[in-house]
Formats: C-alpha cells, sequence, structure tokens
C-alpha cells in the first residue's frame, strides 16, 4: 500500500475538507463483497423502499433518505463483525474456494456499498417511485386495474429513465467542478 507521501500535489485535493476527510490512498487487500454487505445492503434497500412508499400515501407524505440508512448501518455493521462467526466453509461447486461469514472488521468499502443499496431503495432521494402515483390513479379515479406485468414494466422504465438523466446531470455536474477548480488551480 503507498503512503501518502508518496504521493505527487496533483493527487491531493486542493480543498481542505477533502484533504482532511478522504485518504488518497486504497486498502485492497479489504473485503468487500461480503456477507455483512449484502444483507444489510439488501435489507436497507428492501425498507427503504417499503417504508417510503407506505408513507407516500399519506397528506404529508415522510420521506426517509438514505443517509438515515447511512448512519444506522455503521452501528449494526461493527455489531455484525464481533458477533458473526469468523468460521471459514467451502461451497459445492466453488472448488477450493473458502469464504467467511465474517472476514474481518467492519470496513468504509462496505460501508459505502450499503449506502449504495439503500440510495436505490429511496428512489434517488424523492420517496417512491415515480410511476406508482400513475397506477394509483388508473386504479382509484379511473376505476380500472391494470395487470401487474404491466404495472410492473411501467415502474421499472420510468425509474431507469430517471436514473439515467439524474446519472447524466451528476456528470455534468462533476465535469463543471473540475473544469472550474482545473481554472483556479492553474491560475
Amino acid at each position: 500500500m503507498a503512503t501518502a507521501d508518496e504521493f505527487s500535489d496533483e493527487d491531493t485535493s486542493p480543498i481542505e475538507e477533502v484533504r482532511l476527510t478522504v485518504t488518497n490512498t486504497d486498502d485492497p487487500t479489504l473485503p468487500v463483497w461480503t456477507f455483512r454487505m449484502w444483507f444489510l445492503g439488501l435489507i436497507s434497500c428492501s425498507l427503504l423502499s417499503f417504508l417510503n412508499q407506505f408513507f407516500s400515501y399519506r397528506t404529508e407524505p415522510l420521506v426517509i433518505t438514505q443517509i438515515t440508512v447511512q448512519v444506522a448501518t455503521l452501528p449494526i455493521g461493527h455489531f455484525l463483525a464481533k458477533v458473526l462467526p469468523k468460521t471459514r466453509f467451502g461451497l459445492p461447486g466453488c472448488g477450493s474456494a473458502r469464504f467467511s461469514l465474517n472476514p474481518g472488521p467492519f470496513n468504509m468499502k462496505e460501508h459505502v456499498l450499503i449506502s449504495i443499496f439503500a440510495n436505490a431503495g429511496s428512489a434517488f432521494g424523492s420517496g417512491s417511485a415515480y410511476a406508482v402515483g400513475i397506477i394509483t390513479i388508473i386504479k382509484a379515479f379511473y376505476g380500472r386495474s391494470i395487470s401487474f406485468i404491466a404495472g410492473w414494466l411501467l415502474i421499472i422504465t420510468t425509474q431507469v429513465l430517471v436514473t439515467l438523466i439524474i446519472f447524466s446531470a451528476l456528470l455534468l455536474y462533476i465535469s463543471i467542478i473540475n473544469i472550474s477548480l482545473l481554472v483556479i488551480v492553474t491560475k
């Protein structure tokens, strides 16, 4: 693993808050695709999706964001790192590969991936999926039924489109920031 002294000035951030919080080095030995990550990530995604959809029908909807899950999963991850067994076992069909439910201490990489799972469950911070309102209107106001497959396809396609639009806007925003930082640094 490289130390911070081996990096040039180009590798350090010009923003002091970023330099103080984020390290320039990466530890490739940290486990990422762990049982804890999959368990907490899938639970947080499912729970956040269910709760946001459940509360979206209120007069004043309550939106639970992924930051709530990000704060809540850190102590849960550390707790699971203490209580899960460290024994290694093999799975049939995986050859000589050995697995463990607890490969070591809970780390930042696992926590980031759990937060990404949670963000997918919170419909990118807006609560429930956008197309659920369309299905609700079709059933409640027009008195028509819509099949599960048609409703599911409607929700999936609109979420993918919204995701692509948000991702494109985020990339544009990041590019603008990088260009402006480059201009500031080169002056």
